[in-house]
């Protein structure tokens, strides 16, 4: 998840951090690779060097790079396989960007997701709907996103801040902490209100501009915490993942850093199911059956709109 924070109200910092995410997903910072310099970024972007070493820092935490100092900022977490690898033989570890490229690959690109926020898949959406621009893919005839977040009104177990293990500290702190806990979850709705809209807009542009001839994203809200996220190719395939807690440093808007439980969302693994048209007993049938009817079960019956 992004902090929001850096120059200009965060831009700078979203915009440089989205994009070094989707070049470490597509493969353009290959696993080991070391990162172009501090400096090269910060002129191919136009920030600061300040700016720069705020989104290394995040892309540390969330696990993709290491940096030494002196030996630059190296990438040791990568997608698990490529869009290379051919559907017939699927790998059972999968990566979110492979699986989005395939769908766009479709004729109708249709895609269910239950996710915490929509930050992953709007980065790797965004970059499909740029090769549409550029004639890179063929231009799908319509494109068809269902997707279920949390309600913005529960009280979700993460992010959360630490409490002090110094007891005088944590007594004399509660008010404050009640305060840095709003301020996470506040921050966790920021990013998912940003996401959300940016992914609304990347596809619905695609259709104003005549590029996709039908264009339909629904979001909705459900009252459930998401333990898992779900991707589902309807009929074709899925990709599920457990959001595996961790404990991590979080710096807010106003500058305050602050210990806190979250989960990984970018880099989280994923399992993926596919489809066997043949045996609707095999496993990758009945999970997809299941899942999809467990997704429509709740976009018909819990959901309302976000």
């Amino acid at each position: 998840m992004s902090s929001g924070r850096g120059e200009g109200g965060g831009r700078e910092f979203n915009a440089l951090l989205e994009e070094l995410r989707v070049r470490i997903a597509d493969g353009r910072y290959a696993l080991g690779q070391v990162l172009p310099p501090q400096r090269e970024l910060a002129d191919e972007f136009g920030v600061s060097r300040d700016t720069v070493q705020r989104v290394l820092r995040e892309l540390k935490d969330e696990g993709w790079i290491e940096s030494r100092q002196g030996s630059g900022s190296r990438v040791v977490k990568s997608p698990i396989h490529s869009g290379k690898v051919p559907q017939e033989a699927p790998r059972l570890r999968a990566a979110l960007g492979p699986f989005i490229t395939r769908a766009f690959a479709q004729p109708v690109v249709r895609l269910d997701v239950f996710t915490l926020t929509s930050e992953s898949l709007d980065a790797h959406v965004r970059l499909q709907a740029e090769h549409i621009r550029t004639g890179e893919i063929t231009t799908p005839e319509r494109i068809e996103l269902r997707m279920l977040l949390p309600a913005e009104s529960l009280e979700l177990p993460y992010p959360r801040a630490l409490k002090s293990a110094d007891a005088a500290e944590e007594a004399a702190g509660t008010e404050q902490l009640d305060r840095l806990q709003e301020q996470i979850q506040e921050r966790l709705r920021g990013i998912t209100r940003r996401h959300t809209t940016s992914l609304r807009a990347a596809l619905r542009n695609l259709e104003t501009e005549g590029l996709v001839p039908s264009v339909s994203v629904e979001v909705r809200s459900i009252p459930l915490v998401p333990a898992f996220k779900l991707y589902l190719r309807p009929g074709a395939e899925a990709l599920f993942g457990p959001y595996e807690v961790v404990e991590r440093s979080i710096l807010l808007d106003d500058g305050t850093e602050m210990d806190a439980l979250d989960v990984l969302g970018l880099g989280s693994t994923l399992i993926r199911h596919v489809n066997d048209e043949g045996d609707p007993n095999s496993t990758g049938s009945v999970f997809m059956e299941s899942m999809q009817a467990w997704f429509d079960a709740c976009w018909q019956r819990l959901s309302a709109t976000f």
